[in-house]
């Protein structure tokens, strides 16, 4: 079959498009003919072996994983004979992050747990940019945010991957949701619902003096005091990503506010469940969800796809068909 693989950390460049052999499945695993992949923050550190922290767990000197790709859509072609879920045929989507990865390829073999029936009104690269990026904005909102319907929400970074899909759910519980962009960027938040949209290019929302139930920062450089002092007495402030600076603050000083006061600030590590994953499955069905798709790659254009990826300013998500 063919397949992205790669033996060293570095740029796009370290991308080679090969043929490897196709995986057999296990008793426990689906094996998945791949439609569409997408492309996630989580690929960027695969690639890049950064944080270098990562590397303990992605390999210390070289990959672990030869084949990167974590958001997979495409149709069950065998199953193993202790699989209990899917059936041969049936269309899946789903989060290959805590199973090997390897979604850059045209087969997969992965545990059932990892994948859930496709939404029956998504397209197969619709589906593929689902996973990671709705999931954390889930985890993000319901876990780690508590989100109630009628809150005041704030998504910092909302026409990314993650924040177009926050926008939506945050919605979905009924909350009033503000949503942070560039200029270009107003009307597609507008589109997916938001009820307000601050253009950070012309206005910093920690200023305006407006308080919020529930921040959640999936891009940006703001320091920890100025999200702090956006937040309702009781509020609520969940980091999912932004600078590098701004995560060591969340862990630090975050914790500390915490500790010492009625204000929550916490940073979100996501997980793979599939439980969540069946969620937002029901989500896209009830048309309460729309994948937002910036730009279509092929599987051989995958070094475009990253560099385009790696500039930080898509719309919604890059996929990759296959």
């Amino acid at each position: 079959m063919k397949a992205i693989v790669y033996d060293k950390y570095g740029s796009p460049d370290v991308l080679q498009f090969a043929e490897v052999n196709k995986p057999i499945p296990q008793d426990n695993q689906v094996l998945v003919k791949i439609h569409a992949a997408s492309l996630n923050y989580g690929n960027l550190v695969l690639l890049k072996g950064e944080p270098f922290l990562a590397r303990f767990a992605f390999g210390l000197v070289k990959p672990k994983y030869s084949i990167p790709g974590g958001d997979i859509a495409g149709r069950v072609e065998a199953v193993g004979k202790d699989v209990k879920q899917f059936e041969l045929g049936q269309d899946v989507f789903g989060d290959l992050s805590r199973c090997g990865w390897g979604g850059f390829a045209e087969y997969v073999a992965v545990p059932e747990n990892a994948l859930a029936l496709k939404p029956v009104n998504t397209t197969f690269e619709e589906a593929a940019s689902v996973p990671m990026a709705a999931v954390t904005a889930l985890q993000g909102l319901k876990d780690k945010g508590k989100i109630q319907a009628g809150q005041k929400v704030l998504i910092n970074g909302a026409s990314g991957g993650v924040g177009t899909f926050a926008v939506q759910i945050a919605k979905s519980f009924g909350a009033n949701v503000t949503g942070v962009c560039s200029t270009r960027n107003l009307e597609i938040l507008r589109s997916i619902g938001a009820d307000h949209v601050i253009d950070y290019t012309k206005e910093d929302f920690t200023e305006k003096g407006q308080k919020y139930d529930l921040i959640l920062g999936v891009n940006g450089h703001h320091p920890i005091n100025a999200y702090k002092r956006s937040l309702n007495e009781d509020g609520t402030f969940v980091h999912v990503g932004g600078s590098g600076s701004q995560m060591f603050q969340t862990m630090t000083l975050g914790s500390w506010f915490s500790l010492t006061g009625k204000k929550n600030m916490s940073s979100l590590l996501q997980r793979q469940k599939q439980k969540d994953l069946i969620y937002i499955k029901e989500l896209l069905e009830a048309g309460k969800v729309k994948p937002v798709i910036d730009r279509t790659f092929k599987l051989s254009e995958v070094k475009e796809a990253f560099e385009y990826f790696e500039q930080g300013h898509a719309q919604g998500k890059v996929v990759m068909t296959i």
